[in-house]
């Protein structure tokens, strides 16, 4: 192995050792139950509880849908790399997932719900940044840090969710 590869195996190990010790040893943030607390609480159709929050995110499911279908109609993005195409895949799924996740939790806002209301916007978060590597340092390791980013976004979530017993998965 060259030293240039060296280095960065080197460098993505330590970035994971930092990352677990970060999330052993900080301590969990509950969530204030005043987060919950919406300016608007009415059921204004058919039964919604808190109707203008869940609608809101109807945009999101239009917007990740066209995005979704621009990136893969005859290269309306001219993306450079398939691991851009891939990355920005993933961010349209993410912000559609964002239409899903986060009506369900204004449809029953508690701490259980608003693990997916963060989880989509986690992934579409974490997909930019793959995207940012990609677009301004190297286009490979851009690509090679997509997987990486989204599972340790999505395992920050899940982490967070079983540290503070209040975050557990609920289906009301």
């Amino acid at each position: 192995m060259d030293d240039s590869r060296r280095k960065k195996w080197v460098a993505w190990a330590a970035a994971l050792a930092i990352f677990v010790v970060l999330m052993l040893v900080t301590p969990a943030i509950p969530q204030d139950e005043d987060y919950h607390d919406f300016a608007d609480q009415r059921t204004l159709f058919l039964g919604i509880p808190n109707t203008l929050n869940v609608i809101s995110n109807i945009p999101f499911f239009f917007v990740g849908l066209t995005g979704l279908i621009l990136c893969h109609y005859k290269d309306f993005f001219r993306l450079s790399s398939q691991g851009e195409l891939w990355s920005w895949t993933l961010f349209f799924v993410g912000v559609t997932a964002v239409s899903f996740g986060s009506s369900y939790y204004h449809l029953y806002p508690n701490d259980a719900t608003l693990v997916w209301d963060r989880l989509p916007m986690t992934i579409a978060f974490t997909s930019v940044m793959a995207i940012f590597i990609i677009e301004r340092v190297d286009d490979r390791a851009g690509t090679k840090s997509l997987a990486p980013l989204v599972i340790a976004g999505a395992l920050s979530i899940m982490y967070w969710r079983q540290v503070c017993p209040i975050f557990k998965l609920s289906f009301p």
